[in-house]
């Protein structure tokens, strides 16, 4: 049946719903040729109409896409979330590790460990548009909530590269205190940048509107993933050889509760409603839920081998797992808790970023 707005649109042009008509033998031609002439042009009006609504709607029902960097084969596969396998893989480097996209899904950015650089690509075209140098080693890359700016933990200059998204120009980098730094998350508000270090027990926080260093945090050995809560009053922060998540008070700065998990924590995602958080175990092969209101873990799900990175769909009702040793990506069912399907990618898949 057509949709509400297709009805008011045919009886705001004059025409009724249309009907069947029993042929009349006994009119004359003319009189059923010009029947049979207004039928017709008002089904092609209705369904020219009943057309543009069925589009509008299935570019507004149009599945988000999945990007995962191979740091192997030098790829980023794509992946429309509403299939099972990768729609297509784009060439972008010799050895993509950390991804992010611009809110409109525009842009891929990209931090390549061969040629020390930020990659650009066009989503659209699946090309390479410009490469912008950042130093030695650059791994984990993020974009501000607003999509204006993009900070990159550089492991070789221990700093963070801060850069305008819209030119791709260096506004900072700053220097951090752990060394070898490799995600640098910006909080939900904008103000800061939370930074862990592989050979470090603590996350650095960074003052954006200062761009300096305001303080850390102590928290295990190895600290990883970072995720925070969507009001950003919390941060849950892995730590690979602590095994476990840290729950941190940002207010504050402590820690409110340590969370033990599988071994070697690393990857960290929060749902959008901030009801539940994500931690892949890298030598278990699985991914602990943990509820946000009492920090409990409420399943353990297996996946892949290595998972490290994630992303979840918009929606929340789908996470998105790179595994590392698998070539795979699991998808997991947030609603059951449970795998769905591995999806083949290229090899050594570093994370995921859904647009």
């Amino acid at each position: 049946m057509p949709c509400r707005s297709c009805r008011r649109r045919a009886k705001s042009n004059g025409f009724s719903p249309i009907t069947a008509l029993p042929y009349n033998y006994q009119e004359n031609n003319v009189t059923q040729t010009r029947r049979n002439y207004h039928s017709h042009s008002s089904r092609a009006l209705l369904f020219a109409g009943l057309a543009g609504c069925v589009i509008s709607s299935l570019n507004a029902l149009a599945a988000p896409t999945a990007y995962v960097p191979n740091e192997k084969s030098g790829t980023v596969s794509v992946i429309d979330t509403s299939g099972v396998q990768p729609q297509t893989t784009i060439t972008v480097s010799k050895r993509p590790r950390g991804i992010a996209a611009s809110p409109d899904g525009r842009w891929l950015y990209l931090t390549d460990a061969q040629s020390n650089s930020l990659v650009l690509v066009n989503t659209a075209k699946g090309t390479v548009e410009r490469q912008v140098p950042l130093g030695e080693s650059p791994e984990g890359i993020y974009t501000s909530a607003d999509g204006k700016r993009i900070a990159v933990a550089v492991e070789g200059s221990n700093s963070v590269v801060l850069l305008d998204a819209a030119s791709l120009s260096k506004q900072a980098e700053i220097k951090v205190q752990g060394k070898n730094p490799e995600h640098a998350v910006f909080s939900p508000d904008g103000r800061w940048l939370y930074v862990s270090a592989e050979e470090a027990e603590q996350v650095d926080v960074i003052d954006l509107a200062s761009g300096r260093q305001a303080g850390q945090i102590a928290v295990g050995k190895r600290p990883r993933g970072i995720a925070f809560l969507p009001d950003g009053s919390r941060a849950y922060i892995a730590c690979e050889l602590a095994g476990k998540v840290y729950v941190v008070d940002t207010a504050a700065r402590k820690v409110l509760a340590e969370i033990p998990l599988g071994i070697n924590p690393n990857g960290v995602a929060m749902d959008p409603a901030g009801r539940r958080v994500y931690v892949s175990n890298g030598k278990d092969g699985t991914v602990n839920a943990i509820d946000t209101v009492d920090n409990r873990v409420v399943a353990t799900i297996e996946v892949g081998k290595r998972p490290w990175n994630m992303a979840l769909t918009p929606d929340g009702k789908r996470l998105y797992v790179a595994n590392g040793r698998s070539g795979s990506v699991s998808v997991i069912d947030t609603e059951t808790l449970a795998k769905t399907q591995d999806i083949p990618v290229g090899e050594l898949p570093w994370g995921v970023v859904i647009r």
